[in-house]
């Protein structure tokens, strides 16, 4: 496995915006921003290795330091660009564009975690947007600027008040990894190792290279980088959280209550031992830093339904928050054999979970001789209420006219007899919109015997076919 290729697999749309970009004649300014470890310097190193751009990234330096490391990694585009101490921003970037239409060099030029820089000197955003409006654009220059914190850099950009908005003519996150891509980190592995390592880290490509070395053995893999007190994983959600601008830690507990079962807004509210009423802001920024998800019954309205539950959006951080969270301690003071029944415990479940969830979000990319080609499907949802049986897959096609209910399967059985089961349940209550459309079902199964893809009416869909590049 080559591990500079597997980090940049998936990025086809957003290298392609980026290169767009670039051939504009008048240049202009790209936002780019995405969670920790999930590519953005990889994207942006690629871009500029194909542009003969210049990357530069922040720390937490002081600002007169910084300013020096901006112009190093200038002076290997203009010698001597670093022979000069300058003394503030505006003087710094006012010698960059001259240079860069002296050479007629056009970019891009990336400013990479820019939140370290504007935290060292708040007056950064502005002095940007009055370059790119003069100085920078009569050079046709090309800039980028990325960062972790995601409200800071949507903030920048979107935020009517914020100097940068309305200037980004590229604004975009660059998102998880799909399951589809698993093989490109462990090589062609069982359908079930694929499940399992994408259970474990999620489309996250910093964790998949890191667990690589482990192969499909991903048990192994969770035992060293995150059970092992010692692993480089074993705080990353705190590193998350603090990752933000401001740091989220407040939001912590929320975490802590959703990754230990509860999931309705009275149960998180009764863990935290708070009123139902406090939660709406902490369960907003969770949604907000992609770290929580709000689902409601398939059919209803996110608006205006009252049956919300939330969870954890992220394999790898419900892994943490069920797992590491509650047993510091314990894993702190275990042996690897007491830390391995450890994560045998919730195993399981967390594979149940992440397997239903792949089955709801893979159904647009699925093609099946019982149900359709690849887009004919919209994502599917769960549906649940009262004491009525819930359904793991409840999806309409794209043409609305048909339903699928469909039930997810991890552990092994009898098809047969798991498809009577299915065939006979009563179907969900859904509003009257629905009532015409011809329904079909479908049972999802990691494996089945070669050549199944039904049993009576029920369709049977494997993860073979669900993790299919499209």
């Amino acid at each position: 496995m080559l591990l500079g290729i597997m980090l940049f697999i998936d990025r086809t749309d957003e290298l392609a915006r980026l290169t767009a970009l670039s051939g504009d004649r008048e240049g202009g300014l790209a936002v780019v921003f995405g969670r920790r470890r999930i590519g953005k310097t990889r994207l942006l190193v690629e871009w500029c290795r194909r542009t003969d751009g210049v990357y530069a990234v922040a720390d937490q330096s002081a600002a007169e330091v910084q300013r020096r490391y901006l112009a190093e990694a200038l002076a290997g585009r203009f010698p001597g660009f670093a022979d000069v101490t300058y003394r503030d921003w505006s003087g710094l970037l006012s010698r960059l564009s001259k240079e860069a239409q002296h050479a007629g060099w056009r970019g891009p030029v990336v400013f990479d975690e820019l939140p370290y820089w504007i935290a060292t000197s708040p007056e950064l955003p502005s002095v940007l947007q009055r370059w790119l409006d003069h100085e920078a654009r009569a050079a046709g220059l090309v800039v980028a600027v990325a960062g972790s914190s995601q409200r800071m850099m949507q903030g920048l950009a979107l935020d009517r008040e914020a100097p940068l908005y309305g200037r980004a003519r590229a604004l975009f996150e660059v998102r998880a990894l799909g399951v589809d891509y698993v093989r490109a980190a462990i090589g062609a592995a069982p359908p079930r190792a694929q499940l399992e390592f994408y259970a474990a880290w999620g489309g996250v490509p910093r964790y998949w290279e890191l667990a690589a070395t482990d192969g499909d053995d991903t048990a192994a893999a969770i035992a060293r980088l995150v059970l092992d007190p010692q692993g480089p994983l074993h705080r990353e959600p705190d590193r998350l959280l603090l990752e933000e601008v401001p740091a989220a830690m407040e939001v912590r507990p929320v975490l802590d209550a959703i990754g230990a079962g509860a999931h309705r807004v009275s149960e998180i509210a009764g863990r935290l031992g708070r009123p139902a009423t406090s939660m709406a802001r902490p369960l907003a920024r969770l949604i907000e830093l992609g770290l929580a998800e709000r689902e409601v019954p398939f059919g209803e309205s996110a608006r205006a339904s009252k049956r919300s539950l939330y969870r954890i959006a992220d394999p790898f951080t419900r892994l943490w928050f069920r797992v590491v969270a509650p047993h510091r301690g314990e894993l702190v003071t275990g042996a690897a054999r007491s830390r391995a029944a450890l994560l045998a415990r919730y195993w399981p479940g967390l594979v149940a979970a992440t397997w239903e969830e792949l089955c709801r979000q893979r159904l647009p990319a699925l093609a099946h001789p019982r149900l359709g080609a690849a887009g004919d499907w919209k994502p599917g949802a769960r549906w649940w209420s009262g004491a009525a049986p819930e359904w793991d897959v409840v999806a309409e096609d794209v043409a609305e006219r048909r339903l699928l209910f469909g039930e997810a399967k991890l552990a092994g059985g009898d098809l047969r007899a798991q498809a009577a089961a299915l065939a006979s349940r009563p179907p969900p209550i859904l509003p009257a919109r629905f009532a015409r459309h011809l329904v079909t079902r479908a049972l999802f199964v990691p494996d089945a015997p070669p050549r199944v893809r039904a049993v009576g009416d029920v369709a049977v869909v494997t993860a073979r076919e669900l993790f299919r590049r499209g």
